[in-house]
């Protein structure tokens, strides 16, 4: 499956009732700055729900315990809730079996754990591994300590000015060598869509083992392992309307089987002596210790939440709301956008020639706007396009074509104080 949200959804309105949703997140009623809130950060971290926030409430207050140790009464609520939400998170990925679906911290620490777990084991001195030119920083540096750590070689996709992998490039990288393929599903500063179900399929011509970055995906559209065929793929809660510090690594059965343990501790053992250790079966092999359980409880709700609205839903009106929010930047005089790639997700990256981004992001503060400013931990992308920050409006189910036209009012406001 490429995530192609033209393709799939076309160019259908929206049915989702934008008001009535909004109502569902308590932080949106607010004033920033003693103005009305304009959330546009989601690509760092997502609203949460009131049924998220409830879910986590109630753990706390009724049932607060630890998981599948207790045999009383707390501990089998907690643990019947803990492992409802793993069955809901392999559904939402289509995998074949909870075995497969590994919780951590976030998607960094899922990148980390297959890539000291696996590449410690498996790869050795020249062996090849490929990352692209748009990564996150987890989706650089854990591959450079591996490199490091094992003898291993990083190669990078380069890409075009629209933001675009080169396929081509992509292709000529591949080898008998290359053992790895780590790729973003979509690119936090630039909000472009890779084919990844395409690389995917030439990376396992050439025996690589694939390793998708979802944590820009997840929120937007349905992700299907099965018909993708990646070996892992990560994503994070908080960028999905569930609480920080929970995160989920899907891995094949096979290899999950294959690799040892990250971490060391009491749930990832059968059977401790002195002598030697019996590690779990999968998935708790990999779940050292006392688990983040409100968060992975809050992480199921957030899942049934984003079904009741409907990822088609969701995809449509993001569409739209970017479309909108792109036409309006292309007509401001002074504004280059940083992306433009041609499957592309509700992010809008850009520069003002008579602004630093960092200004940018301060004055749309005052006016109660809330964007990113920085390299979105992207220091290559941005080298790349020559800029040291760009500004990021990132956009989600809950903001409004108003709330676009207040972003772009504001920026009319920052050009009268620095044009």
């Amino acid at each position: 499956m490429n995530l192609s949200i033209a393709d799939k959804h076309g160019e259908k309105p929206s049915a989702l009732d934008i008001n009535k949703l909004r109502d569902e997140f308590p932080v949106l009623s607010q004033l920033a700055h003693n103005k009305p809130l304009v959330y546009l950060d989601n690509a760092a971290t997502t609203q949460k729900p009131i049924a998220v926030i409830n879910a986590i409430d109630e753990y706390y207050k009724t049932y607060n315990s630890n998981v599948h140790r207790g045999v009383h009464a707390l501990s089998s609520i907690a643990t019947m809730r803990f492992e409802a939400a793993r069955e809901k998170v392999k559904n939402f990925v289509n995998a074949s079996s909870i075995e497969e679906i590994i919780f951590t911290r976030g998607t960094t620490e899922s990148i980390n754990l297959m890539a000291t777990s696996y590449g410690r084991t498996f790869l050795t001195q020249g062996d090849e591994i490929i990352i692209s030119h748009m990564e996150h920083h987890a989706n650089i540096v854990p591959w450079q300590m591996l490199c490091e750590q094992t003898g291993a070689i990083l190669k990078v996709i380069p890409m075009n000015t629209h933001g675009e992998l080169l396929l081509e490039e992509y292709e000529k990288l591949l080898s008998d060598k290359t053992k790895i393929v780590s790729i973003s599903h979509i690119s936090n500063a630039l909000g472009t869509i890779n084919p990844i179900k395409d690389m995917i399929a030439k990376a396992k011509q050439v025996g690589a083992i694939t390793m998708i970055d979802g944590a820009q995906a997840a929120p937007h559209a349905a992700i299907d392992v099965m018909d993708l065929q990646c070996d892992f793929y990560a994503f994070s809660g908080h960028k999905m309307y569930a609480p920080t510090g929970i995160g989920v690594l899907y891995g094949k059965k096979a290899l999950l089987e294959k690799m040892p343990p990250y971490q060391g501790g009491g749930e990832m053992i059968k059977h401790v002596s002195f002598d030697k250790t019996i590690y779990n079966d999968l998935p708790h092999k990999f779940e050292a210790g006392t688990p983040h359980i409100a968060g992975v409880i809050g992480l199921g709700t957030a899942i049934d939440f984003l079904n009741s609205v409907g990822l088609e839903n969701i995809a449509n009106y993001e569409k739209e709301l970017l479309a909108y929010a792109t036409k309006k930047a292309e007509n401001t005089e002074g504004l280059k956008i940083i992306g433009h790639a041609s499957e592309k997700v509700s992010i809008l990256s850009f520069v003002l020639d008579y602004a630093h981004a960092h200004d940018v992001g301060t004055i749309l503060d005052t006016e109660g706007i809330a964007v990113r400013s920085g390299h979105h931990c992207a220091m290559p992308a941005m080298a790349f396009f020559d800029v040291a920050a760009t500004v990021r409006a990132s956009f989600c189910f809950y903001n409004t074509k108003a709330e676009v036209d207040t972003l772009f009012d504001g920026i009319t406001k920052v050009k009268e104080l620095f044009g």
